[in-house]
């Protein structure tokens, strides 16, 4: 089962460090990882995404709040946030498909960002559904390269 945390920590060298051996070292994975300063300088709000049961997320979320530099832990449970990703993606495009995928791009409410004479780059946001849905209609175009962010969630309250 995937679940989304968000963890503050204060805004220090090797934080981010910490939390990833602290992973690493039980043999735990994360899926996603977005890291960035809040409101407050001297924050920063990661969001991890990462696979396991209960009792894996229970040890976690308890070993997280051991590390000196974690200020608070939350696991976000279905419904209590907000979440969003951004994709860029490079698609293959020629005369006769470039008018297709900008309709597709128009639809998801995507931006095409660059434009080349035999490719697109196309900035898209939203929640990760939306995001696997767009990749999966442009393979068939083909995908050149491509780079995400990672889910960031804010609570709702």
């Amino acid at each position: 089962m995937r679940h989304t945390i968000s963890v503050l920590v204060e805004n220090k060298f090797g934080v981010l460090t910490r939390v990833a051996g602290l992973f690493s070292g039980r043999g735990y994975n994360i899926d996603t990882l977005n890291v960035a300063p809040t409101a407050d300088p001297t924050a920063s709000r990661m969001t991890i995404v990462t696979r396991g049961d209960e009792a894996t997320l229970d040890q976690i979320v308890k070993q997280l709040n051991k590390l000196p530099d974690v200020m608070k832990v939350h696991d976000f449970r279905e419904g209590e946030y907000v979440d969003r990703e951004l994709v860029l993606v490079k698609v293959s495009v020629d005369s006769k498909t470039r008018t297709e995928v900008i309709q597709i791009n128009d639809i998801f409410r995507g931006k095409v960002v660059d434009l080349q004479p035999e490719s697109l780059t196309i900035e898209l946001t939203g929640e990760e559904s939306k995001i696997e849905k767009f990749l999966e209609l442009m393979k068939g175009f083909g995908v050149l390269d491509l780079t995400r962010t990672g889910k960031v969630a804010m609570p709702r309250r």
